[in-house]
């Protein structure tokens, strides 16, 4: 994408009633109005909260919106140039239970109030093979502290990625950390059962890994 492109992107953000962007100053300091609030300042209801990590385009989360809406969406991504493409899309197909919040996941706990959040989805994120990338992994212990913090009690994570070792390694850390897994398929387009909202819904991407027969991994889990 040029920078006109990028340029112009970050600028209709900006007059986007569905767009967040607050500044790291603002949400470190506290200050940051929607903590704590989201339900009631920015959807106006008492429905459920559900937050996609790491959102790329949005159009999980919008698509999500649009199968549910009984519950509010926030797409999460530090990338504002690539969600703006689901902002612009829940704006004129007038979905009104969504939004997007640009701020880097390792933020998401001074973004959201403890036990604010009801459910949680990690959508193909980079697995971070690297030995020396594991802190940026989205499932590693640190990040499931943080998701802990603002979930509650008893909210659920969906972890759905095209890599197997991410699926392996995030499975071995949840029953070696003694979580609960409460269901885990390494190919849930091949085998019965899989849950519709797994299935019924693909990103972009998703769809291009399936015309090569690339299995799609899913896990639901509770952080204990």
């Amino acid at each position: 994408m040029g920078s006109k492109n990028k340029l112009r992107r970050f600028k209709e953000n900006e007059t986007f009633s569905n767009v967040i962007q607050p500044s790291r100053d603002e949400l470190v300091t506290d200050n940051f109005k929607y903590k704590g609030h989201w339900k009631s300042s920015f959807f106006k209801n008492t429905n459920p909260l559900v937050l996609e990590l790491g959102c790329g385009k949005g159009e999980y989360s919008v698509a999500l919106a649009k199968k549910y809406p009984e519950k509010n969406f926030i797409g999460i991504d530090i990338k504002g140039a690539r969600f703006w493409r689901g902002a612009k899309t829940a704006i004129e197909k007038g979905i009104p239970n969504v939004g997007f919040l640009r701020t880097q996941i390792e933020l998401v706990d001074f973004a959201f109030a403890k036990n604010e959040v009801d459910e949680i989805w990690i959508t193909f994120p980079d697995p971070q093979i690297k030995y020396k990338r594991t802190k940026h992994r989205m499932t590693n212990s640190q990040f499931l502290k943080r998701y802990k913090t603002i979930l509650k009690p008893e909210g659920i994570v969906n972890l759905k990625t095209d890599s197997e070792f991410m699926h392996g390694y995030t499975l071995g850390l949840l029953h070696g950390e003694g979580h609960e897994v409460l269901y885990a398929n390494h190919d849930v387009y091949k085998q019965e059962g899989s849950p519709e909202e797994v299935t019924s819904i693909q990103t972009f991407y998703e769809s291009q890994y399936l015309q090569h027969n690339k299995p799609i991994t899913y896990i639901r889990f509770k952080i204990k």
